[in-house]
This record gives C-alpha cells, structure tokens and sequence, in this order.
C-alpha cells in the first residue's frame, strides 16, 4: 500500500497520547497531521482532505459528535475512529450509532491501531463518494514495490514524470516479476485521466478466435453464444489507459486486429455495423525483445513502431541490489499492516544475504518471501536462521552477473564497477586497483554512469 497517499488526522486534547498514536502511524506509513484543539483541526480539514480521522475525548466530553458533523461538511467520505479512557460499552455503542467507524479504548494498542485504520479505508473504499478519493484509494491494494536508490530507478522515475502528462504510446520492458504493471499504473495515475479506468489484457492469454470480441466487443447475435452486448476492452477503458501485458506473445491476427485501430482509431464491435472512435491511452509491456521478434517476423515492424514511442526498461532486480533495503522496508511495512502483524525488523546479516540472492523471480519473488517471513516469523526482528534453506543455499553461492550477446561495452563496463563497488568494496583507491585503473579514472566512470552513491553491503 502506497501509505504516502493516505492521510490520517489525529486529534486530541491529550498531548502525550496524540504523540504516541501519531508515533505508530508514521512509523508504519501514514501521512499523519496532529491537532490538540477543535480549532486547529477544523483549519486542517479545510486544507486537506483526511482519509481517516481519530479523535481522543474523555467520557464527560461532549465534543467528539458534534465535531464529526463539522468536518463531514467539509469532507463527506471521511472515516472517523473515537478512543476514549474509561469508556464503557454505552459509550463505544453511543459512538458507533453517531457515525464513527470504531471505538477504541484507551491507551490505544498499535496493533489493533492499526488493524482499524486499514479496515476503515477498506470501507471507505466501498461508500466513498468523490471520485478522486475513490482512484485514489483503488491503487493503494497492494505494497509500494515501484521505490529504489539506484541509477536506474531514479532515470525511471524520471521518464515517467516527462510521458505521463503526454497521451504517446508506451512500450515497458524488462523480466517477468519486475513490476511493468506497476510502471504502467504509476503512469496512469500521473496522467490527465488518472480518474479514468485502468483496463489490463494479458495478449498470452487471448485465444484468435476470441480476440476481436476481447478487444472491440460484439452486439448480440453475433455469433453462437452471443446472447446480449459485450463491451470490448477498449469501450472499456475509453477515457482512461488500455494496458496490453506480454504484447510479444499477441498472435499474427491480434496484431493485425490492433495495428487497424491503431492506424485508423476507430473499431467496429463484431457484428455491428457502426464504427466507434477509440479514445484509450495505450500502454503495452513484454519480457521478450520486440526488435529481434521482427528480425525473425514474429513480431509486425509496424506495430512495434505505433506502440514503441516511447520505451522503458525495467532491469532485473539482481542488477540493482542497492535497492532491495529499500524494498524490503516497504513490503514488510504494507504486509504488517495487511496481516495484523506487528512491524518486523531485518537484521543487517539477512539483507545482505537477499542482496546476495540471483533473484529469478525479480520483485516479485522478493514479495513473496517478504511475506512469507512477516506472517511465519514470530519475534520482532527477522534473523538468518529464518530465511528457508533454499534461500540460503542460493546466498552461500558465489555472486556474479550475466553478460549477454549484443550488450553495449559501457554497459559491461557500468555494471562490473557497480559490482565491484558493491559486493567487494566501496574503497574507491581499493576498486581502482582491483579493477585496473586509476583511481581519477574510476572517478570519472563513476560519475559517468551515475554510481556515485553506491556502497558495498
């Protein structure tokens, strides 16, 4: 979950134990603001929108009620939790009939803390009504994976914010789990039509005799089994962005069918006579390369040229180590919250062993033992003798990467300094020996390839 977009408003006139709440929600995420009088809470909902607000009251206080019609003014999709100190069941039952989402009792235990926060956004998922608050808490199901120190995920980055504002086509690359998707939606929700839908088609999955109706629909009769209308994938997602996942395994046909729509952009749903004007932003992603499937006229030239205006590489996760701190903090802090499970800790030895992993599966193997290790692993912090024996049969094998026919000699060059500097030593006078060269000449190739802030683990 991307908690940076979740904002949580905590009011209460207890000092000490507003800080203490708003402690454990940033601590697992939260955009959290503090207020400690009705004043100041009042001036920050006018200024932003809370996805959740908490509010703490004594049981002789009557403001609490009063309070939630005040701010609901404001931001009718708000979900309110009230925490009170001696409060009895009439209490906790008179709050709940006023509208509040849940009582808790004071002093408030993080855990359960937690668990009511993420149960009223999975609510307010549900009942809101702004549009805005709606796309905004759809793209927040599952944990931020789309984060990274690197070079490489920082020029991505970068990418994203320059095509995102644009309608051009965009062709996403790289290895099965390294998170096209993600790329794909972190485009989409940047763009003008962010509140407009995000449809996904895996092309693999599309049988020829099925594609054209997946793709533009069909009236009824059509065919057999055409007992009513069917909206097509690209009526579906008009106004917002149709994403074509494993485009390189689109049949002959389908890229006929989508090089048409794309030529003349309109489409005729299968058996109907009118024509309908496409109006989808396209985003296509593959793990195969397109250019030498058209070399081998397995991929249409034509087509890969519509769709690759603008490209974006994804490289494998074993290529930026640097960044897995990064997204192990990130993944182990959505599934604590997720699973009900107090926020786990890795210790240095178990992330420099994931660092040493070949990591096959990419981001989305890492997400997978993440979890694993948050739900199974009872104490507070995560230590080797947790991590199943496979994965430290694979860490104990000595590391390395893989060069591959046709890579450039810089990037040769960028990625054995980027290993040397991580996995043998961040002595730049040391890496320069190891290496062959000058140290003023590993400078000026450090900076070269934007490796400035790498440090051997």
């Amino acid at each position: 979950m991307d908690l940076k977009r979740i904002f949580v408003l905590v009011f209460d006139p207890d000092a000490l134990s507003s800080q203490a709440i708003s402690g454990t929600l940033r601590e697992a995420g939260y955009q959290v603001s503090l207020a400690v009088n009705e004043v100041d809470a009042l001036s920050l909902c006018e200024q932003k929108l809370y996805n959740v607000v908490l509010i703490g009251f004594e049981p002789n206080q009557l403001f609490a009620v009063p309070f939630m019609d005040k701010v609901r003014s404001l931001s009718p999709d708000s979900q309110f939790i009230l925490m009170c100190a001696g409060g009895t069941i009439r209490t906790a039952v008179e709050t709940l009939k006023s509208g509040a989402f849940d009582f808790l009792p004071k002093p408030v235990d993080g855990a359960r803390l937690l668990e009511s926060v993420h149960k009223a956004l999975e609510h307010q998922i549900i009942v809101a009504e702004d549009p805005s608050v709606r796309a905004r808490l759809r793209h927040t199901v599952g944990p931020n994976i789309f984060v990274g120190r690197s070079a490489e995920m920082q020029k991505i980055s970068s990418l994203i914010g320059e095509v995102a504002p644009t309608d051009v086509s965009v062709l996403i690359q790289g290895e099965s789990g390294t998170g096209k998707e993600i790329i794909a939606r972190s485009i989409h929700e940047k763009s003008r039509h962010q509140n407009g839908p995000f449809i996904a088609v895996n092309c693999a999955a599309l049988a020829d005799s099925l594609i054209e109706s997946e793709f533009f629909g069909h009236v009824r009769g059509a065919f057999t089994g055409a007992i009513t209308d069917r909206a097509g994938r690209f009526q579906l997602a008009s106004g917002g962005v149709l994403f074509l996942d494993e485009i390189g395994d689109l049949s002959p046909k389908g890229q006929g069918d989508l090089l048409r729509v794309l030529d003349d952009g309109y489409f005729r749903p299968v058996g109907s006579p009118k024509l309908v004007k496409s109006n989808v932003r396209l985003i296509a992603a593959t793990n195969k390369d397109l250019e030498d499937a058209c070399a081998a006229g397995k991929f249409r030239e034509d087509l890969f040229y519509r769709i690759n205006v603008v490209t974006v590489y994804v490289p494998p996760l074993r290529e930026r180590i640097e960044d897995i701190p990064v997204l192990i903090e990130s993944v182990s802090r959505h599934f604590s919250t997720k699973h009900h499970r107090r926020p786990k800790k890795f210790s240095p030895e178990v992330v420099r062993l994931l660092q040493s992993l070949p990591w096959p599966g990419n981001v989305r193997q890492l997400r997978n033992i993440i979890e694993h290790l948050v739900v199974t692993v009872p104490h507070a912090t995560i230590q080797p003798g947790d991590l199943p024996a496979k994965l430290l049969s694979s860490a104990s094998r000595e590391p390395g990467f893989v060069l591959k026919p046709g890579m450039k000699l810089s990037q040769v060059e960028s990625e054995l300094i980027r290993q040397t500097l991580l996995r043998v030593t961040s002595n730049r006078s040391e890496a320069a020996e190891l290496l062959g060269i000058s140290r003023r000449a590993l400078h000026y190739k450090i900076k070269r390839y934007g490796l400035s802030n790498i440090t051997a683990k």
